[in-house]
């Protein structure tokens, strides 16, 4: 429940802190990054709660994290790509938690 909570609670503060005139418009597009997580579904079992992301799904691959630093540098999709980052990042939090060296999982 926290790592959900937390995917929700960062893209907002950031969107409180960084982004005050859209604050909201923001927070939805960062918010909507959630959805790179429809890639869990291809994984069997679709959740393991002993399995890390990061390296393991396809949108969750260490290429696809390097597109998403990419997006950060063009303007169009900067802020799609901060909440792609954010989510990763989160992601990778959760594993060292789950003591999983997330570059361990490079296939």
């Amino acid at each position: 429940m926290l790592h959900i909570a937390l995917h929700l609670l960062i893209p907002a503060l950031v969107a409180i802190a960084f982004f005050p005139d859209n604050k909201l418009r923001v927070f939805v597009i960062l918010a909507s990054t959630m959805l790179v997580d429809l890639d869990h579904l291809l994984a069997d079992p679709i959740y393991d709660p002993g399995r890390c992301s990061i390296g393991f799904h396809p949108l969750h691959s260490h290429i696809a994290i390097g597109f998403y630093g990419l997006m950060l540098l063009h303007r169009n999709t900067r802020i799609v790509g901060l909440g792609l980052s954010i989510h990763m990042l989160l992601d990778v939090f959760d594993c060292i938690i789950m003591d999983i060296h997330p570059l361990a999982m490079i296939h």
